[in-house]
């Protein structure tokens, strides 16, 4: 399991740097294919989408062949196809094709690590694995930050995404050669999605997963350079550092929130609170957007630490997941909360264009993370009718 668990969690650093990449690439785009904000925010919204909708699919697949066909092939295809599509894209819808089959591509790679959590680890393992896992594959998003826009301004974007390709196929594999699936469970039960969602324990938290990880990436994988690009004037080289300052404390977040539940003995309430925080932190940006570029730099940060809750959540409802659907459990609470992420990205950036049209860049920012912040808080006050679970 450590092995699996290491070459998944390296593999994972693509996927991280794929939702974030173009938060830094706002400004080439716009001049060389004519991508401006609006058109990025779709992009990402569908690869958000494509890695949600992928999850039913993987589900299927984790369980029936096990993680190493499954994420090996989607990567291979979704995910250096889908780059090396975009290293030669001449029009935005272009960008939307690469973007959706990427984020297809890496759809398999966390859930794979879930899964072997899942089959082969314990409950009380649980959360605190898989923030490490997801800790250490965020170096992925930093990548993502300063690394990407030093790349851009020295070869060009479409070098780099041509050599990512490249690193994409290699460690497709990489997962082929190396990846060794767990025993299948015993008993040889038959089961579905419908089995889970009838389920009424998961009912309050499905809203929660589903709003919980969107302002966080929302705003890292896009947001945050637009908003301090047009709002403060920003260089490419300044929107990578800022990129960098909330990409290392999403890292940080993830690595705190891992052994809380076993700290304080629940899951709920840490994922409660940390939800609270994080949407008073989106509030108040809306509130200070057009203050100082460092205060919006500080409260993206904040955005990024408190909304780190997400592999918590999925140790939240790991304890309600039998054996032999422990990988459809996982890809369903993935698909909820990466779904999450590409609806909202849509309506941010009808909420950006929209509001801007009328009253001006510094009024669609402040909208745009009010939103992010009052979705938020309606997910936490459903979840506060969830049962918690033993940490």
């Amino acid at each position: 399991m450590r092995a699996g668990l290491s070459l998944l969690c390296l593999t994972y650093v693509l996927s991280q740097f794929y939702r974030a990449f173009l938060a830094v690439l706002g400004p080439v785009l716009l001049r060389d294919i004519g991508a401006g904000p609006d058109d990025l925010a779709t992009a990402s919204g569908l690869w958000f989408l494509a890695f949600g909708l992928a999850q039913l699919p993987i589900g299927w697949a984790l369980d029936r062949f096990g993680p190493r066909r499954t994420a090996s092939a989607f990567l291979a295809i979704g995910g250096a196809g889908g780059a090396l599509m975009f290293a030669v894209a001449a029009t935005p819808m272009q960008i939307n094709i690469a973007m959706m089959l990427i984020g297809a591509g890496c759809a398999p790679i966390l859930v794979s690590a879930f899964y072997l959590l899942a089959r082969q680890g314990t409950p009380a393992q649980f959360a605190t694995t898989a923030s490490l896992v997801l800790g250490i594959g965020s170096v992925g998003n930093l990548g993502a930050s300063w690394p990407m826009a030093f790349a851009v301004e020295t070869v060009g974007w479409r070098a780099a995404l041509t050599l990512l390709a490249a690193l994409t196929a290699a460690a497709a594999a990489a997962l082929f050669i190396l990846l060794r699936d767990p025993e299948a469970p015993e008993g040889g039960q038959r089961g579905s999605v419908l089995d889970l969602l009838k389920m009424r324990a998961l009912w309050p938290i499905i809203p929660m997963m589903f709003v919980c990880y969107a302002p966080a990436a929302a705003v890292r994988g896009l947001w945050i350079g637009p908003y301090l690009s047009d709002v403060f004037g920003l260089t490419t080289s300044q929107l990578g550092q800022a990129s960098l300052v909330m990409g290392v404390a999403m890292i940080c977040g993830t690595l705190a929130y891992g052994p809380l539940d076993r700290v304080f003995g629940t899951h709920k309430w840490v994922i409660l609170i940390g939800n609270v925080m994080c949407a008073a932190s989106a509030l108040a940006l809306a509130a200070f957007a057009g203050q100082s570029a460092a205060l919006g730099i500080a409260l993206c940060a904040a955005i990024g630490f408190f909304g780190a809750t997400f592999p918590i959540l999925i140790a939240h409802t790991r304890g309600f997941f039998p054996a032999h659907l422990a990988g459809r459990g996982v890809t369903l609470m993935n698909l909820f909360g990466i779904g999450g992420v590409g609806a909202a990205q849509l309506a941010s950036g009808a909420i950006h264009s929209n509001v801007a049209a009328g009253a001006g860049d510094l009024a669609s920012y402040s909208t745009l993370f009010a939103f992010f912040g009052a979705a938020l808080l309606i997910g936490v006050v459903i979840y506060l009718f969830s049962r918690d679970a033993p940490a």
